[in-house]
């Protein structure tokens, strides 16, 4: 299995595969057809509230990645995941995302479980 995390403003590549978007906003100053995204599973983004208190600073990597795991146990973000397992099985993904810090993000907790 192969999951790359990228940033969506870097240039595509053929080693993407499958470029799965996983911010729940899209990104500034991208028109859709320079993304070449092919899936956007908003739901299984951080929630709003979640993702404002990371970047407010107010805790760790350690206790967003506990925290944001949790929410991937809800239903329906745990059937993306599950859906999102069966895209890497077939081949190989790109999880892309706006954030500066990609290994330092929901990206990156997204691709260990991938992994795992």
């Amino acid at each position: 299995m192969t999951v790359r995390v990228r940033r969506i403003y870097d240039p595509p590549e053929p080693e993407d595969g499958v470029r799965v978007l996983v911010d729940r906003l899209w990104p500034r100053g991208l028109s859709k057809d320079a993304a070449r995204v092919d899936e956007w599973p908003k739901a299984l983004t951080p929630s709003n509230e979640l993702r404002r208190w990371y970047h407010a600073g107010e805790g760790s990597y350690d206790e967003f990645a506990g925290r944001y795991e949790a929410e991937l146990a809800e239903p329906e973000a745990a059937q993306l995941l599950h859906t999102l397992r069966n895209l890497v099985r077939m081949g190989p993904v790109a999880l892309l995302t706006a954030v500066k810090s990609p290994q330092e993000s929901h990206a990156a907790v997204l691709a260990r479980l991938l992994d795992s």
